[in-house]
């Protein structure tokens, strides 16, 4: 496939640029990395190195042409290769055709033979996100959600764990009081697994409430209800049945179940069932070291269980920077966590009261709790009569980046989807479904989600891992530890670092990742940067304040392009 040459963006402030000689004419061979052109912005002439080796097939612009950044300029490829006979943005489709697509869309404020113009189906991130928009640009709404307003997120996932890593932390840093020069009597703390669940369900109620009453000031119609689609504008919930113009899919995830003998011992929960739990159990076996296994893991060793993570895969968190990965492993070790990783289970079995955990390679391991976090898998059920007609990617709905489905008025987001698992990416594509189901239509880009791990130390990743950034060509790589940082250090939370891959050839950043204290807040930074498509460069001559734990980013750019004064 014929790879394009474009105008690049060397620096946030850069708009444009002029051509001022090209190095290579139509036909000619050229190599990956020779000067195919030379241009010239307003504070730098540079040139543009060849992107692949190949021949040059086609240069849409002449010398003296000016041309905005990420402007398709030329293609390489191979000779007789088929290109288009006109530029485009950078990633190959004209846009033109998709605008004129969504021309269609416009907002008609007309009556409408439906009941509704908007029905979501969810009450979750990205549920009630969805008819908050659409009620706020004036379609009248109905919501349908047949457990507890807010999903799993707010309910029994995001909210109640970040409620108990918060309760893990403190105890924590009241353990470590010492290290700050506070003294602490024998007998104190006093832990409380009782006093910390009450808080948690406090918080839980408070989000939920809160979700409630923005729905019923916008005036979306809430229906306690089992909903499911009876035909393309038609809803049965309950024993009423609904007619909406557009209907939105935000029905959720549910947590995936082993498929091996004795998984439906009693033993075995949840991750929902562990926030029911009145007291922390002496042992607990963990199925799983992805996002939710080691945040539980992190959490219930602190309230005093004697914790283990199984994990099938070589590394915990896999889906990480394997870095990462390591760092979150050593750190669990240094806490008492033990970590099996690279192992299968065969079975379970009752003994004693007891779960006992048998692997592939004979090892048994009893506990008083097994915890079972193996994924999540779309929740289905309410498609009905459509589930026959939907397209679908790996069992996901499949959606465009307007999160329209390939049934003209029925879109779908969050977890149902294949392109989201994060409440964060959820709230973005709820919000573009309604607001293209009701004429607005917003394109919602999830190629920078941040992944975000609850432990302690916390973690966080943004972009490609240094692995995937090499695949595509020669990175840059910048490392800073928190061990060097003013902050950290004072406030005895030295663990980690942060760590920067960005291209070569321009400085462009291409991913971040983090593991220490704050690395959950800190990466909105880079996210920021690199949504911006501000260079490492760029960041490295950004003043940040002192002593901040910001500053530990600013030093890993400068690490990458080798100008880092604060590590030898």
């Amino acid at each position: 496939m014929a790879k394009e040459v474009f105008m690049p963006k060397a620096g946030m402030d850069m708009h444009e640029g002029k051509i001022l000689h090209w190095f290579a004419e139509v036909g000619d061979r050229v190599e990956a990395g020779d000067p195919l052109l030379e241009i010239e912005t307003d504070k730098v002439t540079m040139e543009v190195e060849s992107p692949a080796s190949g021949i040059l097939l086609c240069r849409y612009f002449g010398e003296g042409a000016v041309v905005p950044v990420v402007t398709i300029i030329g293609y390489i490829g191979d000779a007789g290769e088929k290109v288009p006979d006109r530029p485009s943005m950078a990633g190959g489709e004209d846009r033109a055709a998709e605008q004129a697509k969504l021309a269609g869309f416009e907002a008609r404020r007309r009556e409408s033979e439906y009941e509704y113009r908007v029905a979501v189906i969810g009450g979750g991130p990205a549920g009630y996100i969805a008819a908050l928009r659409a009620a706020r640009l004036g379609a009248k709404t109905v919501l349908f959600e047949k457990d507890l307003i807010g999903g799993t997120c707010t309910n029994r996932g995001c909210i109640p764990m970040k409620s108990y890593i918060h309760a893990a932390s403190s105890l924590n840093l009241v353990e470590r009081a010492f290290e700050g020069g506070i003294l602490v009597g024998d007998d104190f703390p006093e832990f409380s697994f009782r006093a910390v669940r009450e808080r948690k369900d406090g918080t839980v109620r408070k989000m939920r409430e809160n979700v409630e009453y923005l729905l019923e000031r916008a005036g979306v119609l809430v229906v306690k209800e089992e909903a499911s689609m009876i035909g393309r504008h038609h809803i049965r919930a309950g024993q009423k049945t609904y007619r909406a113009e557009n209907t939105i899919l935000a029905c959720g995830a549910k947590a995936k179940q082993l498929d091996i003998p004795g998984a439906d011992l009693p033993g075995i929960v949840s991750s929902a069932d562990m926030f029911e739990l009145t007291e922390a159990p002496g042992s607990l076996v963990i199925i799983g070291g992805g996002v939710i296994g080691c945040e539980m893991a992190a959490a219930w060793s602190r309230f005093g269980s004697a914790v283990t993570v199984i994990e099938e895969q070589e590394h915990l968190v896999p889906t990480f920077d394997p870095d990462i990965s390591v760092e979150i492993e050593n750190s669990f070790s240094r806490r008492g966590i033990s970590i099996l990783t690279g192992k299968k289970l065969s079975r379970f079995e009752e003994r004693d009261g007891r779960t006992a955990v048998i692997l592939e390679d004979g090892t048994a391991l009893e506990a008083d709790c097994v915890l079972a976090a193996v994924g999540r898998k779309p929740n289905l059920a309410a498609l009905g009569v459509l589930a026959d007609q939907l397209d679908y990617e790996r069992g996901k709905v499949m959606v465009d980046e307007y999160c329209r489905t390939n049934i003209e008025n029925i879109y779908a987001c969050g977890d149902i989807t294949n392109r989201s698992i994060l409440a964060h990416s959820a709230i973005k594509m709820g919000d573009a479904a309604a607001s293209t189901a009701c004429g607005h239509p917003r394109e919602v880009r999830l190629n920078r989600a941040p992944l975000l791990l609850y432990t302690i130390p916390e973690a966080a990743g943004i972009g490609m891992t240094e692995q995937q950034a090499a695949r595509q060509g020669e990175i840059l790589v910048g490392k800073y530890p928190f061990s060097a940082n003013g902050r950290a250090v004072a406030s005895g939370e030295a663990e980690g670092f942060v760590k920067v891959i960005a291209d070569r050839g321009y400085g462009e950043i291409l991913g971040v990742h983090i593991v220490g204290a704050m690395a959950t807040e800190l990466i909105v930074e880079a996210k920021t940067m690199m949504d911006m498509e501000i260079t490492v460069y760029e960041v490295a001559d950004i003043m940040h304040p002192h002593p901040t734990w910001s500053e530990a980013f600013m030093e890993a750019c400068a690490d990458a392009i080798g100008e880092c004064l604060n590590l030898p």
